[in-house]
């Protein structure tokens, strides 16, 4: 079959007014490769801001990607302002598909939705596309008579080494290849996955899966030599939603890439690594770990529910620089119950923390719909939320750098958060230059 994957493009949320390119997206390149690899010929296709229209005629299948609410309203832009041929099976799938998959098949006017991963269904779809009936596919759901039905829930893979390395060849090598994405450096580097899902439980957080699953060391080898033989990599950025969780994973693919002599970094939290584990990734090439640090309140961060203190926001970023790797914190300012005093705690801790600190990047709070916080809005006293997603083409109501929505308090206390985060932006400014 002719198959089309969509996917939203996504800008760099810390040079997000830049428009600079994130990362490429991988739920798609990986159902490319499993399509192709089972005999159908594949084209991902790119929806952008004023790039909604697309002729997808001549396509027996088309797969909307929704890889994040911030880009819900362009996809569904895009399902409404496209060709597409009245018998192609139309199929959605993805992160903002997993939270709201009922709202997602009719703003999409969608055959069926795919509610979990979607590698191991999309080759059954595809095998259903004359007949329509996805009633013995686990997983999905599809109207049927006007009802709207849902299959039995898929399991995880239990090993998603058993995939295809993704489909990089279908997308422009300047997708692939940056020349100055890695840590500030000139490094010709790639992004990859060597793990899914994030077990911790942070209110702020649009993750879809807490169970953990990840790679191997050897297929971690392979893909790497995949992309030096391929592309000249000199570096990879991990962009797993947290990396570092299971430290004997982390050990093993560090044991497998060390002689590559690549140049690379990680997401993680600042509970999770410790001065073994960072002295065997410094070995392996690690030259920076972004750490979500969040905030230097222990009242916010305990409303956030991170399981963090700033003994341990301290101990790990003077482990990691004592390791020779550079530690970058993530900070989200406006939580709700911030203010002057909160972001004050985290301008010390920062300044504190500064002679080791290699970068930071600075967002502002949004509630992401599926987060714990969107969920209890009215509870929290945030407004400007629903929990029926189509935003008719608000596409960038949720992104969450430089959002200057009052979501949440106030007026006294919006202006009092909007001063705060002024003298955080300055701060951060001042001492490791601007911010996107």
């Amino acid at each position: 079959m002719k198959v089309a994957l969509l996917y939203p493009e996504v800008y760099d949320m810390a040079r997000f007014k830049q428009q600079r390119k994130e990362f490429p997206p991988f739920g798609v390149l990986y159902l490319a490769a499993v399509a192709e690899h089972a005999g159908h010929h594949v084209e991902i296709r790119r929806v952008a801001p004023g790039h909604t229209s697309l002729d997808l005629t001549g396509f027996d299948a088309v797969g909307f990607s929704l890889a994040s609410s911030a880009t819900y309203g362009l996809m569904v832009q895009a399902r409404r302002a496209s060709a597409i041929d009245p018998g192609a099976l139309v199929m959605a799938g993805g992160v903002h598909a997993n939270f709201y998959p009922a709202e997602t098949l009719r703003d999409l006017n969608a055959h069926v939705v795919a509610d979990g991963e979607a590698e191991q269904v999309l080759l059954e779809l595809l095998e259903h596309a004359g007949d329509r009936d996805f009633s013995g596919v686990a997983g999905m759901l599809f109207e049927r008579d006007g009802q709207i039905i849902r299959t039995a829930g898929r399991p995880l893979m239990r090993d998603i080494d058993s995939l295809p390395l993704p489909a990089r060849h279908l997308l422009p090598r300047d997708d692939i290849v940056l020349p100055d994405r890695l840590a500030g450096t000139g490094t010709q580097m790639a992004h990859v996955m060597f793990s899914r899902g994030c077990p911790f439980p942070c209110t702020f957080c649009a993750v879809a899966q807490r169970r953990m699953q990840y790679r191997g060391g050897a297929s971690a080898r392979h893909e790497l030599t995949h992309l030096i033989d391929t592309y000249g990599i000199e570096g990879f950025a991990i962009v797993d939603d947290n990396f570092i969780v299971n430290k004997a994973k982390v050990t093993d693919i560090c044991h497998h890439i060390t002689d590559l002599g690549l140049r690379w970094s990680a997401l993680s939290r600042v509970d999770t690594v410790d001065a073994a584990l960072l002295e065997t990734m410094a070995a392996a090439g690690c030259i920076e770990i972004k750490y979500g640090v969040e905030s230097g309140s222990e009242r916010l961060l305990k409303a956030m529910r991170k399981n963090t203190t700033q003994a341990k926001i301290r101990a790990a970023v003077e482990a990691t620089a004592k390791a020779g790797i550079s530690p970058k914190a993530f900070i989200i300012h406006g939580y709700p119950g911030e203010n002057t005093e909160t972001t004050r705690e985290t301008i010390t801790l920062l300044r504190e923390l500064q002679p080791m600190l290699g970068r930071v990047s600075l967002f502002r709070f949004v509630p992401l719909p599926g987060t714990q916080v969107y969920h209890q809005a009215a509870e929290l006293g945030i407004h400007g939320t629903h929990h029926q997603p189509g935003w008719d083409g608000d596409w960038e109501k949720f992104h969450i750098h430089h959002n200057e929505r009052h979501w949440w308090g106030s007026a006294t206390d919006w202006e009092q958060t909007q001063a705060s985060y002024a003298e955080l932006r300055a701060f951060v400014e001042d001492t490791w230059g601007p911010q996107g």
